[in-house]
C-alpha cells in the first residue's frame, strides 16, 4: 500500500511539473512577435533670405511625415501657410503641401534634399490638374541647385 501511494505522489508529481513546464512553454512570447513603436521625432528647419522666410516643421515616424507645416512668408507679398503629409524615399522628402493663397486653398507637390542638417527645395516642371493640385512631372528630373536651403533651427513651443 505504502508503494502504491508513493508511487501515486512520485506520478502526480512529475504529472503537475510537466504541465506547469507546458503552460510557461504557451505564455511566452516569441522575439519577431514584439513589434516596438517606431520612433517620432520633431524637427524644424528655418531660410531667410533678404527679407523673406521660410520654415517648416516637420513630424517624422519612421519614413513617414506624420504631420508637418510649411511656411513661405515673402516680403510685400501673400504668405503661404500649410500642412504636410508625405514620405522619406532615401535622403529626399516628398509632399503634398496644402496651402492658403490669397483666400485660396491649393495643394502643390514638393521636395526637399537633405544634406546633413539641411534641406533644399527641389524645382522641376509641373502639371496642373486644374482642381486645385500641382504636381511634378517627373520627380527624377528634380533640380536641387541650393535657391532654398532650409537649415535645423530649435522647435519652438
Amino acid at each position: 500500500m505504502k508503494k502504491v501511494i508513493l508511487l501515486g505522489v512520485v506520478f502526480m508529481t512529475v504529472f503537475v511539473s510537466c504541465k506547469k513546464e507546458k503552460e510557461t512553454e504557451e505564455t511566452t512570447i516569441a522575439p519577431e512577435e514584439i513589434v516596438a513603436d517606431e520612433t517620432v521625432s520633431e524637427e524644424c528647419f528655418s531660410a531667410i533670405i533678404k527679407k523673406d522666410t521660410i520654415s517648416m516643421y516637420l513630424n517624422v515616424k519612421g519614413n513617414q511625415i506624420a504631420s508637418g507645416k510649411l511656411s513661405y512668408k515673402f516680403f510685400e507679398k501673400d504668405k503661404n501657410e500649410g500642412t504636410l503629409v508625405g514620405e522619406i524615399k532615401g535622403d529626399t522628402l516628398f509632399a503634398e503641401y496644402t496651402f492658403m493663397s490669397e483666400g485660396v486653398s491649393s495643394i502643390r507637390e514638393v521636395a526637399f534634399l537633405k544634406k546633413g542638417n539641411t534641406y533644399v527645395e527641389g524645382y522641376g516642371d509641373v502639371v496642373d490638374d486644374n482642381k486645385g493640385k500641382v504636381t511634378f512631372k517627373d520627380t527624377k528630373q528634380l533640380k536641387f541647385e541650393g535657391n532654398i536651403v532650409l537649415s535645423k533651427v530649435d522647435c519652438k513651443m
